[in-house]
């Protein structure tokens, strides 16, 4: 089995640590570097060329959005997972808008992370439910008009609409195939039809668009 290369950026030693150990009990995950330091992160991330980052928000030398407007700059092909204290809603629009593809809170347990790993590596995007509210809330409300109703721009089919609706409420591809009843893989080629139709490259891509259409409501 092909495991996923994992660098872990975490300023507190000892969560740092904690995060290695928990991550080093799954089978299909390898850390491959850790950093404490924002500026050396980028470095070494560069360097070393892992898949994902398992990335904080508050740390020395650069921040979280700094780390990974940096990495997506020079090492684009490189998934970055924000794990942090921070709910706030702009915190998460600055990151998602740096280039992250999910956002979880360091509350969540072992199996979140690994899912949310998961999740990101099959091109999806991880927002917690609640998380995801605020920041959709959030992107609406520093829109500068209100959405205009537009029937169908994208000529998406029920389904693709349905799947689209779970996708704004923060469900993640697994989550979207529990309540729409279909396999993990049918939800990735509902989406990958959904974005080659609106012409993005992700959930928050497809939200977005979708939100401005007025096509979805939270």
């Amino acid at each position: 089995m092909e495991r996923t290369r994992v660098y872990v950026v975490e300023d507190q030693p000892h969560l740092l640590k904690n995060l290695v150990k928990v991550l080093g009990t799954f089978e299909e995950l390898e850390v491959v570097g850790t950093s404490q330091d924002g500026e050396d992160a980028v470095e070494d991330i560069v360097r070393v060329r892992p898949q994902l980052v398992l990335l904080d928000l508050e740390l020395p030398g650069l921040n979280g959005i700094q780390v990974t407007q940096r990495v997506k700059r020079r090492a684009p092909e490189v998934e970055i997972l924000i794990l942090t204290s921070f709910e706030d809603e702009q915190k998460v629009y600055e990151a998602i808008q740096a280039g992250a593809s999910g956002y979880l809170v360091k509350r969540v347990g072992p199996e979140k992370i690994r899912s949310g790993i998961r999740e990101v590596m099959e091109g999806g995007t991880v927002l917690e439910p609640i998380i995801a509210r605020k920041f959709w809330n959030y992107f609406q409300s520093i829109q500068a008009k209100p959405p205009q109703k537009q029937e169908n721009p994208w000529g998406l089919t029920p389904t693709e609409f349905d799947v689209l609706r779970f996708v704004a409420k923060g469900l993640s591809n697994a989550e979207v195939g529990h309540v729409m009843t279909m396999e993990r893989r049918t939800v990735r080629t509902h989406l990958s039809h959904i974005y080659r139709k609106m012409g993005v490259n992700s959930h928050v891509e497809a939200v977005v668009l979708a939100l401005r259409a007025g096509i979805v409501e939270l």
